[in-house]
Order: C-alpha cells, then sequence, then structure tokens
C-alpha cells in the first residue's frame, strides 16, 4: 500500500504538477536571466513562463485523447442517444455527454441549435450546453495538477449538478416556446455515421488540438499574465479584503466578475490559482471560474439570438444563482478540501 502511494505521489508530482518542468524553470530564471524567482520579477517570470508550458503540454495531450474518444460520439450518434432518453435521465445524460465535448460556451451553441432543431427535450439541450464549457476531462486533470484532486473532483461533480439541475427546471418551465421560430424551421438532415478508422481518428484527434489551441492560446497567455500579477505584484491585504473568506459579498463579487469576462476553463486556471494562493476561499475561486466559463458576455449575447428573452434571463438567472450557492456552500465546508 504504502508502494501505490508513493508511485501515485511520484505521478502526481511529475505528469500532473510536472515538478521537473518547475525546476527547470527556475534554473533559466535564476542561472540565465541571473533573477531569484523570490523577487517580484524573477517569480513574475517564473509563474509566467512555468504555468504557459504547463497548461499547454497538459492541454494538447489531453484534448488529443478526449478528441480521439470523442469520434466515437459526432452530433449524428449524439442526438440518436439524447432523443430515446427522457426526464432526468435525459438530463444527467445530456450533462454528461457535454464532458466530452472541449467546446467553449461559444462553440456550444451551435451544437445546442442542432439538438434543439432535432427536436430534443429542451432541459437536455439546456444541460448539455451548460456542462460542455464548464467541464470536460482535461478540466479534470488540469484542475487536479494546479489544485489537487479533491478541489478538481469536488469542481466536476457541481459542474454536473448545476447542468442537471438547470436543464431541469427549464424542462419542468416548459420554456419552448420561447425558442426563436427560425431554429425551430431548421430542417434536420442526419448524414449518414461513416465509421472513422483508428487512422482518421488520430487525424481527426490531431486537428482538434490545432483547432482548440489556435482559439485558446490568447486567453491562456492573459489568464496566466493576470495570474502572474496577482501572485507577486498584488498585496495578500488587497485580494483579502476585495475577494477574501471575510467578505461576505466575496462569492457574489466573483461571479459578478467573471461573467463579462470571455475565456475557456484553460485560461481561468492561473488567475483561479493565484487567488487561491493568496488565501481566496475555494468557493469563491470556483464560482470565478464557473462564471467566466458558463456565462460569459459573449455567449450571451449568442444564445440571445437562439432564444427570446424570458428564457435568456431564466438561463442565467438559474445559472448564476446556482454559481453562488455552490461558492457558498463550498466556503463553509472548505475544511474539507484543503
Amino acid at each position: 500500500m504504502n508502494f501505490i502511494s508513493l508511485l501515485f505521489s511520484w505521478l502526481n508530482d511529475q505528469i500532473l504538477k510536472m515538478t521537473w518542468l518547475s525546476e527547470l524553470v527556475r534554473l533559466l530564471v535564476e542561472k540565465v536571466f541571473g533573477i531569484s524567482i523570490k523577487e517580484r520579477l524573477g517569480g513574475s517570470i517564473h509563474f509566467f513562463i512555468y504555468d504557459t508550458i504547463k497548461i499547454f503540454i497538459l492541454l494538447s495531450v489531453l484534448i488529443f485523447l478526449i478528441s480521439y474518444i470523442q469520434s466515437y460520439f459526432p452530433p449524428e450518434r449524439t442526438k440518436k442517444i439524447l432523443g430515446r432518453i427522457r426526464g432526468i435521465k435525459g438530463n444527467i445524460l445530456g450533462a454528461l455527454l457535454g464532458t466530452i465535448t472541449p467546446f467553449c460556451s461559444c462553440s456550444s451553441i451551435p451544437i445546442f441549435i442542432g439538438f434543439t432543431s432535432a427536436g430534443l427535450p429542451l432541459g437536455v439541450t439546456f444541460s448539455f450546453l451548460i456542462s460542455s464549457p464548464l467541464v470536460d476531462l482535461a478540466s479534470l486533470l488540469i484542475l487536479m495538477s494546479f489544485f489537487g484532486a479533491k478541489i478538481a473532483i469536488a469542481y466536476v461533480v457541481v459542474g454536473l449538478i448545476l447542468a442537471v439541475a438547470g436543464g431541469t427546471i427549464i424542462d419542468k418551465l416548459k420554456m419552448e416556446k420561447y425558442i426563436e421560430g427560425y431554429v425551430l424551421d431548421i430542417k434536420n438532415t442526419d448524414a449518414e455515421f461513416i465509421e472513422m478508422t483508428r487512422q482518421e481518428r488520430i487525424s481527426y484527434s490531431k486537428n482538434q488540438v490545432l483547432d482548440i489551441v489556435q482559439r485558446v492560446w490568447i486567453y491562456i497567455l492573459i489568464g496566466v499574465g493576470i495570474g502572474a500579477a496577482i501572485h507577486n505584484w498584488i498585496p495578500q491585504s488587497v485580494v483579502a479584503t476585495v475577494v477574501g473568506k471575510n467578505n461576505p459579498f466575496a462569492v457574489l463579487l466573483a461571479t459578478v466578475v467573471g461573467i463579462p469576462m470571455y475565456a475557456d476553463i484553460f485560461g481561468t486556471i492561473p488567475i483561479a490559482e493565484a487567488l487561491f494562493g493568496k488565501g481566496v476561499g475555494v468557493g469563491t475561486v470556483l464560482s470565478f471560474m464557473m462564471a467566466v466559463t458558463a456565462l460569459s458576455l459573449p455567449s450571451i449575447i449568442m444564445l440571445s439570438k437562439v432564444v427570446k428573452p424570458k428564457l435568456l434571463v431564466i438561463f442565467v438567472s438559474i445559472v448564476a444563482i446556482g454559481i453562488m450557492i455552490i461558492g457558498y456552500v463550498f466556503n463553509a465546508f472548505s475544511y474539507i478540501f484543503i
């Protein structure tokens, strides 16, 4: 048992946390640049280089593996699977299928339109819409590398619960009449599903990696840059005053600040890491990440072209309230995760 524990610890340190990379970057900063990482500038450079390389390595490897799995679930097959299941089971399945689609919130909306025009239950499509940008297997492993297994698993679990709950509430409210007419009028023609060969799946996975990296690299760099600034330049007292554990409005503020931002989970992790390192509550950090990924302003604008204002307001309200409830609950029971 001790051997297994040591093996797991080694794998976690060397593969997920990449301590070897941290040491290499430290040597680069201190020996080549001549700046101690204990200084603000050196610490910022180390944070930026290490986190950037680490995220891109993990992102590329994980997106390749997830895309390979996803190649077995093209939209045609997914629609057939979801179309056979109704009620809470359908919402759960919609949320779970969202975890194998590494999309940002804006990229999920065309899939949402396709599902809706195909006649899938509205609650199921909204469960998918919430979970797709919020939770995926890549985010689980990357979160584990930064925050540890407890917080990573907790994030995924509450993300799925929020997706299922949000879809279920919308389903019970019978909001189908608030879908824009042109979406329902789209002629749904399912292309014949063609089974890929192994080489085609590999090629598809490589293309997905390139496509996603090209779309998110700028947000990762921005996120890492903000994280480096918070980590090394903003005093802990300032962070504690604004979103610290003693501020009862910290979760609300983190959610409101997160919504106008546009990034995916990979761009928010460095910021969350820096906030967490400054002593910000785990629930506040989770609320910020969820608000950015599930309720970004660009995705809300895109969704407003698909659904009518009443449904849009209900969707945003359900998700925002759910995110804040999650934040306050996790802050109250943070001792379990830290």
